[in-house]
């Protein structure tokens, strides 16, 4: 499998979970892969899983709600590379809590890693995915990005703000030979979801909403990210794909 040879990738948030399996099958499929994560060893132990394989990849702690980790990020890619093929915008939080009893501080926390990055990267970016021959911005979503859910109103707020933002810059991107689509996973066994998952009911009626009768894994993600990242979707830019099991034809 080699659908991505010679292209150069970034993915953040990729020590663990969905951004963690997107990297790693990135590196078969032929990437060079940025790991990048808040936690620098899990970013670092990702990278020597990806060469222990075969694969070619380098790591990087950055905290993309900074922006001077994002400016240094796309810096480093650039005196390495000169360009970049792929921009996965992974990263992400989640905050529990009805809005009600949001504070200021964690609404603005959301807003930062889950969206502003996603804005930043993908605007500090474009110089460097203009240089290549077939660039491909991808956002991390989620089926929850449409619908009200209690009570995460402000997570799935930001969420469907990807969702928006993903067809805006789609359209303005299209000039410039950018690609840009969003994966919107259902609920995934992660660390992000693991304090939900491990009540039994709210686990079990998960899976009865699910027609495949199971949650996702992270590696169930990794195909429709491939999907995006290379040539089998040239003609495809503001799509977003749900991975979710049939969850939300269900809804």
């Amino acid at each position: 499998m080699t659908r991505l040879s010679g292209k150069i990738a970034i993915v953040t948030g990729s020590g663990g979970g969905i951004g963690r399996a997107i990297a790693e099958r990135f590196a078969v499929e032929g990437a060079h892969v940025w790991v990048t994560d808040i936690n620098g060893e899990t970013a670092e132990e990702a990278v020597r899983h990806i060469k222990s394989k075969g694969g070619a990849a380098t790591a990087m702690l950055v905290d993309v709600s900074k922006g001077q980790d994002t400016t240094a990020l796309l810096r480093n890619v650039e005196k390495a590379h000169g360009y970049a093929d792929i921009l996965v915008n992974n990263a992400g939080i989640l905050v529990r809590g009805e809005i009600r009893q949001l504070s200021d501080s964690d609404w603005a926390k959301l807003r930062e890693v889950n969206l502003d990055a996603i804005l930043r990267l993908s605007r500090d970016g474009l110089p460097l995915l203009r240089k290549s021959k077939a660039p491909s911005i991808i956002n991390i979503s989620s089926i929850m990005a449409n619908r009200g859910l209690r009570p995460l109103a402000a997570y799935t707020a930001t969420k469907g703000a990807i969702t928006a933002l993903t067809k805006g810059l789609a359209v303005e991107y299209a000039p410039f030979n950018v690609r840009v689509n969003s994966v919107a996973p259902g609920y995934v066994e992660t660390g992000i979801t693991d304090r939900l998952l491990k009540l039994p009911p709210v686990k079990k009626a998960l899976i009865d909403k699910t027609p495949m009768g199971r949650l996702g894994r992270p590696e169930d993600m990794t195909g429709a990210a491939v999907f995006f990242a290379s040539d089998d979707s040239l003609y495809c830019t503001g799509s977003e794909l749900a991975v979710d099991g049939g969850m939300s034809a269900g809804l």
